[in-house]
This record gives C-alpha cells, structure tokens and sequence, in this order.
C-alpha cells in the first residue's frame, strides 16, 4: 500500500447531512456551492453564502452537477490500446511503466520537442497543470496548447502590446457595462453577474450597451443593444472610435498624461469614413455617435469581450478596437472602471507580445508559449521533419472542441504515441494509446486561475467532497509516478525535505529554496518535489495543493501591501506563509490581494508604465476597413452558423450525460422567422445543415431572437453517452464536425466557431 492510500484509509466518512463546500465547474466564474450528500450522489446543491466572491449566487446549472459527478461510464482502470482499436484495461503500474517507455521512446527518437502536450486545466480543474508542466519538464517537452489557444491568445497579443498584462472591468460599480459578443446572462465571467445586470437595468442612471447579432437575454435588458451584422463588429468599434475624435470627445489631456502613441492613433481614428462604417456594420450613424458620447461622458466604463467576437473575422483587430475605444476616454484606472489586476497564477505571459516565436512546422504565432490550435493536426499531418509526433492530452477533449474534428482524429492516429488523462472515455481518449483514468473534480483537491477582480482579488482552494473512485488517482499522483518513473526525482533529497517539511514551515521554506538553488531540477519539477514533501503535511485529500505554496510566496513577494490590505500579517517569507495557510484552511475563498485604485498604474508592466496605445502592425487593417466589407457567404452557403452559442442547459464537455438538461434537451438550431419560411421548416422540425466542413441535422427552434441570416448551433452537444452502460448514443450535433481549420484569425490563428459559412434545408417530415 502506497503512502498515498495510507492517508486514504484514514478518511473517516461524514455525516449524511453535511454540507461540503465546493464550487461549480460550468464556467469561469466557479461560484462557491454547498452539497450534501447520499452516500456519492449529491443529494442537495445550494449556493454557499459564505463564499468570498460568489456569496450565494449561482444560476441553475450548478444545481444540475450529479449529472458530472456520478455519469454513467467513469474510467477505473488504465486503458491500453490494442492493435485491432479495442482497448484492455491495465493496473497502474503496467500504464506508468509502458506510458513512460513509449515517451521516452519518442526522445530518443526525434526529441522532446517533437511531443505535443494539449490541455492542463478544465473550468475548474486547473491544479493538473501545474504538475504536468513537471512532466513535460521531465520528457523536454516544449509545444503545447489548449483551449486559450482558440479563444484567447488574440487578446493577450493586444494586450501584452498595450498595458504588458490582463485587463478587466469593475462591472458592479460601472456607470457603463458593455458586452462585446458576450451574453454574461449564461457565461457570467465576473462575480454574481445576473444580479449585476439586473442592478444596472434597473438603475436610469446607468447603462448597459451589448454589441451582438442576436438579441441575448443580456441585450433584453439593454439601454443600447446593437444589432451588428455578423462579422461587422471591426466596423461598428471603428466607426465609434471615429465619432469620438471627430466630435472631440476624446480625453485629450488624460491621453498626453498616461499613454504613448495616442496623435498617430487619433489620426488614423480621424480619417475614417463613420457613414461608410455604420452602413457596413448595419447600425445607424446617429445611434453609433449616441454611444460614442455616452462612453465619453461618463465616469467610469467597463468593457466586456468574449467567444462571440474572438472566435469571429477581425478578432484580434476588434481586441484592439475596444480598447482603443475605452483608453481614448479615460476609462482606465477609476472605480468602476478598466484595470490591471494582480493574480495568483497568470494564465498569459503577456512580456513577449509582438515578438512571438513561430511554429517550426506551420510557422503560426506562438503567442503566450501556445501553438495556434488551427494549425495543430495539420503540422502533425505534414511530412515536415519537425511535426510532432506523440500527444499528452490532459483535461481536454481537442476532436470535439477544435475544428475539423476528423481532421484532428487522423492527426492522432498518425502519430507515434498519444495518451491521455481524463475521467471518462472522451472522443479524444477513443483515439490514444494510452488513458488514464483521473479523480473527479469533486474527488481532490482543486482550484481555478480564472478569477480576476479589482481592487479585490480572490481565490478559492476547495477541498474534495469524495474520496477518489476506486481505480482512479488525482493528476498530481498520476504526474508524480510519471516522473519517478522518468528517473528525475533519483537525485532529489526528498525525505531530506519531508523532514524538514515535519520541522514546520520555516524549516521547510529554507531548504527547499536552497535545494532548488543547487539543483535546477527541483525547480524544473517543483509542484512535484512540493507534493513529495510538503504535501504530505496537509490533510488527507489535500495533498495535491502543495504546488501553491511558492504561487502564496510569490504573490506576497509582488504585492506586499496589497496582501497586507487584504487582512495579513507579516513580513517576507512570513506574509506568504500567512496567505499560504489561510488558502488551505478556508474552503470559502481568500481575497489575497487588495488594492489602491491608483494601483493600478504600478500594475502595468509596459516600460513606462504608461499606455501604449498605437499598434502600428494594426493601422493598416484598420484603413482596409474603408474599403468593401468582405461577404463570407456564398449563394452556395447563404447562412452564418454561429457554431457554440451559450444556453441556459449547456456547458463544457464534462457535462456528457444529456439527462442534465432541463430545456433545449437536443440542442435546437436557432433561427429567424424568415428563415423558417424560406426553406419551409417550423418550430420542432428538422433542418440539414451543409457547411465547408461537414453536414448534420438539428431540430429546428424559430425565434425572433435571430437575426435573418444568422443561425446557431449550442456548445456542448454530440457527445457520446451510454445511459444505461451499453452502447453510446449522441444527442444533438457537435459543433465542430461543421467547422474548418481555415477559417480564422491572419493574426492569432484562433478560430471563426462564430462565423460559418452554412446552406439549411428542410427534413422530410
């Protein structure tokens, strides 16, 4: 018996009717929860009103989280892939023997650099990355990806160049909310957001202005919805940038005192045609100039971008756009308004922006250390002496999530070696050699680097409810025997370190800094030397959060003060130790920094520590907006497939059993009246949908909520699931059987999930 299950032994089981705190997994915004359970269901899930950020809020998809917990078709055993394609299960020590023989097999025949590692961290499920970076360490393992790769990079990219860090908006102190392809109603994305957006609608002096083609029930509740054209988002934020120099609206003295490149980029703004724009984009020039002057005169601004932009044309450039937009009125750095914002774990390394490596194989922008998610399966399909060659894939499901799923398929199936972690036999575990079978979320310790707030910060470190499913190991144990069995830990004094973990902490942080000092490799695998050592102090369940006991000391060696503020106590080492054991210890979330509004300036890590307003790489795209708005349909495909909208009962692929939707159970295709009529369909028939990539048929849902022209498939569906055990079913269509690789962004390379070209036909009844 390991060490490991040792501690489990000692779990004593808990009375029936406590409540565990937790938090929900459906989105970033991981509100805290409560649950009771029977025996391993969740009999009962609350809100937890003692969470820090959340403070009892949730909506109804959390409620809905058994569906997760206790689906049909677990994985308890390592699975091994067969030559004819079954599988056969395995004991761990056979999986973690052969799993590592056939990496290494792959250095030494092309090198670890030929090794893909996609993944690393859920919604929710983010300490997993943190000891996989130990294990790609171990094998020399310099490509990755994951889902940032396909939503987020084009941001970073901007914002690395602008402000040299992340950005985010106070949205409940905000005299103006806006909503840039963004329906916070289902994807929330900061702190109690219906209640937020309730509170705005409901105040006169306030305003809520949301840019989207469908009317969401976000832009139910707006002052302003603008109704742009699919695609024409670019177009609607220049034209508004141009309303706002031409009418000298722009907050000129502010711009000379805390930005650079703020003339040349008023110019460009000056010259363009506003009129021209706001036919291209389809919203009135009157109402475009309205904005432009309730955005300039008020006191603070808060800006939201998210997938329905990110994953359209012009991506990058409209990142860009609105934030020209919200800098050139000072909304920077006020309550309520834009600021930077410390973190406990960046997700971004935002230094290298504008000077980003390029993929040896495809030669697309590496941005943030990520390879451009459309460009994997073809640099793997490639004949270039440099394509990767093995995948370790990790609570991720890139042949459902990427475009061209077959494509990603046979990208799998070309290479030498794939495995991959996760709880469940996913569409990409169909396709690995290896699987290894993960705890739940709810079965170990786990936490999110999602959270970004100012001037408060939190996070939420929340224990298991549930001991691991027999046969199943938390991703820090699965990386440790990984590496062991990799040869790097043989050097490393690690009961010399469990002793002085035993000393106390002081101890402990003493020699642990002057191990890592004399051998690089214990800082190279350090969440894995710290889970070795330090982990084995915390309580049973607990162990995999040692890997944020150096992310605890670097944040109070950052922002002391801030820390400070936030109600801790110390000095150096003392003040991260502090923070350290109050993560541990308090399951409903720690504000670990608090700061000063005028924090904010010292947060940018621009040079000068002032805005850089001009991307002159972007000037150009911007003047090409003047000439005619691209058409991406065809007569052949007419329609605009938004392929992935957020609903009431969608969510990330974790949620497989389609028993967990209340509303919309096979994942209606959206579309306008007119468009109904056009191909004779009604509401509950069937309609085939064509696009470049692939053909499907949904169910068809008529609304006045689309606009003519614009249709839309939900995120989440076409996942294979046995209700009972026996052979798998599919409801309802996923996404990315219809999309293409070739469509998205010149500049990021994330993809157009938002924007496909499609042709709609009726299903004989």
């Amino acid at each position: 018996m390991t060490d490991l299950q040792e501690r489990r032994e000692q779990t004593t089981t808990t009375a029936a009717d406590e409540w565990h705190q937790t938090a929900c997994i459906l989105c970033s915004a991981n509100c805290g929860v409560e649950v009771r359970l029977d025996g391993r269901r969740f009999a009962r899930i609350r809100g937890n009103k003692a969470h820090v950020g959340s403070q009892g809020y949730t909506c109804e998809k959390a409620l809905r989280l058994d569906h997760y917990q206790n689906m049909q078709g677990r994985l308890t055993a390592p699975m091994k892939r067969l030559p004819d394609g079954s599988y056969v299960e395995v004991d761990w020590d056979t999986a973690i023997r052969e799993v590592a023989d056939g990496f290494r097999g792959v250095v030494d025949r092309h090198g670890g650099d030929k090794i893909l590692y996609y993944g690393g961290g859920g919604q929710g499920n983010h300490l997993g990355g943190a000891y996989g970076a130990a294990t790609r360490r171990a094998l020399g393992i310099t490509r990755r990806s994951n889902a940032l790769a396909q939503e987020k990079t084009g941001e970073a990219w901007v914002e690395g160049r602008m402000f040299g860090t992340h950005t985010h908006g106070h949205f409940a102190d905000a005299e103006v909310a806006v909503f840039l392809g963004k329906n916070p109603w289902h994807s929330h994305g900061f702190d109690q957001a219906r209640r937020v957006l309730k509170e705005i609608a409901a105040d006169e002096s306030r305003t809520m202005i949301v840019i989207d083609p469908r009317r969401t029930e976000t832009a139910d509740l707006a002052d302003h919805w603008l109704a742009v054209k699919p695609g024409g988002d670019a177009y609607l934020l220049a034209a508004i940038a141009g309303a706002l120099v031409d009418e000298g609206l722009a907050d000129t003295a502010w711009l000379a005192a805390n930005t650079t490149g703020a003339e040349e980029t008023m110019a460009l703004f000056r010259g363009l045609p506003i009129a021209d724009l706001a036919e291209r984009c389809g919203i009135d020039e009157a109402v475009i100039r309205a904005v432009a002057r309730r955005l300039a005169g008020a006191s603070s601004v808060a800006v939201y971008e998210d997938l329905g932009i990110e994953m359209a044309p012009n991506s990058t450039l409209v990142s860009y756009l609105q934030r020209a937009i919200w800098v050139l009125v000072g909304a920077y750095g006020e309550p309520g308004g834009m600021s930077a914002h410390s973190s406990l774990v960046p997700l971004f390394s935002y230094g290298a922006s504008g000077n980003e490596p390029t993929d040896p194989v495809t030669g697309g922008p590496v941005i943030s250390g990520l390879t451009p998610c459309n460009e994997l399966a073809d640099g793997v399909l490639s004949d270039h002496p440099d394509r990767v060659r093995a995948m370790l894939i990790e609570s991720g499901n890139p042949v459902h999530s990427l475009a061209e799923s077959d494509k990603f398929r046979r990208a799998m199936r070309k290479c030498e070696f794939t495995v991959v972690i996760d709880i469940t036999m996913t569409e990409t575990a169909e396709q690995a050699d290896y699987v290894l079978p993960a705890a739940s979320q709810y079965e170990k310790v786990e936490t999110t680097f999602f959270g970004v707030g100012f001037p408060d910060n939190w996070a939420c470190l929340r224990p298991p409810v549930l001991e691991p499913l027999a046969g199943t190991l938390p991703e820090p144990e699965i990386h440790t025997r990984l590496v062991r069995e990799l040869g790097l830990l043989d050097d490393i004094d690690i009961e010399g370190l469990r002793a002085a973990a035993d000393d106390g902490e002081e101890a402990f942080s003493q020699a642990f800094m002057e191990a890592a000092m004399s051998d690089p490799n214990v800082a190279g695998i350090g969440a894995i030397v710290l889970y070795e050592t330090l982990g084995r102090t915390l309580p049973a369940g607990m162990e995999g959060a040692a890997a944020l006991w150096f992310s605890a000391h670097q944040v109070a060696m950052r922002y002391p003060d801030a820390v400070r503020s936030a109600g801790f106590e110390g000095e150096g080492t003392e003040l991260g130790a502090a923070l350290w054991r109050e993560l541990v210890s308090n399951p409903n979330g720690v504000v670990f920094t608090r700061h000063e509004h005028a924090d904010s300036w010292t947060l940018l890590k621009t040079p000068d520590q002032k805005i850089q307003l001009a991307i002159p790489e972007l000037f150009d795209d911007i003047r090409a907006l003047v000439d005619e708005m691209p058409e991406y349909t065809s007569d052949e495909f007419p329609f605009v497939l938004s392929a992935g909208e957020r609903r009431s009962f969608t969510a990330n692929t974790i949620m497989r059993d389609p028993a967990w939707r209340k509303r919309d159970a096979e994942g209606a295709l959206r579309l306008s009246p007119a468009d109904a009529a056009s191909i004779g369909v009604r509401d509950g028939d069937r309609v085939r949908i064509t696009t470049p990539g692939g053909t499907a048929v949904a169910v068809a849902e008529v609304t006045d909520t689309m606009m003519d022209g614009h249709v839309a498939l939900p995120n989440g569906l076409g996942l294979s699931y046995a209700p009972a055990g026996g052979d798998p079913e599919l409801t309802g269509v996923a996404p990315n059987e219809l999309t293409t690789t070739d469509w998205r962004d010149k500049i990021a390379g994330t993809p157009w999930h938002k924007h496909v070209p499609a042709r709609l036909e009726a299903v004989a009844r």
